[in-house]
């Protein structure tokens, strides 16, 4: 690595850590003492409302089934979406005590004694979610109805990425159209949402720009994935630069198509009997409320007219 590139590199790690302080001090993120855990408060809760009004009446309205999940789900839902291969490192498995009073007395003795108690908790039956869109999957299992499903999922979601960078949280929120129907169908789902969601981002004030990109998959055969991934254009994210010059833009948004992965892995058929296929894209809100802020100021009510409009009607 160049010496410029370092010094790019610390700059922004920099920038990073100032923007993150800058939020806290302000009161909009609650330090947790967990690296990328934050607490939200109300003003931060006021522009993600806000940014959900824009984003729900460019959406497909009641045109869309309506989901909404908790922030976990079944362990064997979750094994099907094929997850662990993908992203290990981001994965979320919740682990529970379901011993005897035997042993709960050696997990407090070990707890006295500064060591570790996770030897006594064993897996539960749910893992977090780690895209909004996920838990809806195992419902269609079986043959789809005519002209598909269309749904309108909204969620919390969890991804084990402890870093200073604000937008870069262990636990956020996505907004998410998702397609499940013919090839063709998740196709112009996906394409039709590039155009619309850089609109979306227009309407508040934010500069973006639409990317090919792939996902960051795990290890040597995770590498073939992604330059597939990029070679199929099946990744399309809509970014913002919070750090200007330095680095890549910020992914707020995320056009996907999946093509028959999920169909293949739910069993989800067309009614013409093939394998469906899927699209979804998804609003990254508390991305979209950090590109606010660093674009408009900390300051709500100091925003432009037009965005205020939109959000606080």
């Amino acid at each position: 690595m160049s010496t410029a590139s370092i010094d790019d590199r610390t700059e922004l790690d920099r920038a990073r850590r100032e923007f993150q302080q800058q939020l806290i001090a302000a009161g909009l993120l609650v330090e947790t003492g967990v690296p990328g855990l934050y607490g939200r408060s109300g003003v931060f809760e006021d522009i993600v409302d806000g940014i959900d009004r824009v984003v729900v009446a460019a959406g497909p309205g009641r045109a869309a089934t309506r989901l909404r999940f908790p922030p976990v789900f079944p362990r064997t839902s979750f094994e099907r979406t094929d997850y662990i291969a993908s992203f290990p490192h981001l994965t979320g498995a919740i682990n529970t005590f379901a011993g005897s009073n035997a042993e709960h007395a050696e997990l407090l003795a070990a707890r006295a004694r500064g060591e570790t108690w996770d030897p006594w908790l064993e897996p539960a039956e749910t893992v977090l979610v780690s895209a909004a869109c996920h838990p809806a999957y195992a419902r269609y299992s079986g043959t789809l109805r005519d002209g598909g499903e269309l749904l309108d999922v909204y969620g919390y979601c969890f991804r084990h990425e402890p870093a200073v960078d604000p937008a870069r949280m262990q636990a956020f929120r996505m907004h998410e159209f998702v397609r499940i129907g013919t090839a063709d169908d998740a196709a112009r789902h996906r394409d039709s949402w590039i155009e619309r969601g850089l609109e979306v981002l227009a309407d508040l004030g934010l500069d973006a720009t639409a990317e090919v990109a792939n996902d960051p998959f795990f290890g040597r055969a995770g590498r073939m994935l992604a330059a597939n991934q990029r070679h199929e254009n099946l990744k399309t994210e809509l970014t913002v630069r919070l750090y200007g010059d330095l680095g890549d833009g910020t992914a707020v948004v995320s056009c996907n198509c999946h093509q028959d992965h999920f169909g293949d892995t739910f069993g989800i058929t067309t009614a013409d009997g093939d394998v469906a296929h899927s699209a979804c894209v998804g609003f990254g809100m508390e991305r979209i409320a950090l590109a606010l802020l660093r674009t408009h100021g900390f300051d709500p009510e100091r925003w432009p007219v037009a965005v205020k409009d939109r959000m606080f009607p």
